[in-house]
């Protein structure tokens, strides 16, 4: 399939749906040839299981949640005295 500028901004969808069924499809512009390509699918196997046995040990909550307030309380205290 061969289109224009022209065509091809009115037809887009048209040209891409024949580009995702495998078909050639190529733009031209002045002479110049552009060929719309499908890219090849993006591997995301490597993504699960990436931080696999990168945490140890059993997470207390209460303490992280504590350490934050204690933080945060410090933070708070500091732009008081800021001002």
């Amino acid at each position: 399939m061969i289109a224009n500028v022209h065509e091809a901004k009115s037809q887009l969808s048209k040209l891409l749906d024949a580009a995702n069924r495998g078909e050639e499809v190529f733009i031209t512009r002045r002479g110049e040839r552009f060929m719309i390509v499908q890219a090849p699918p993006v591997d995301r196997s490597r993504l699960f299981g990436a931080l696999k046995d990168q945490f140890t040990g059993d997470i207390d909550y209460k303490e992280a949640d504590n350490a934050f307030a204690e933080i945060m309380d410090e933070y708070m205290d500091k732009i008081e005295r800021e001002e």
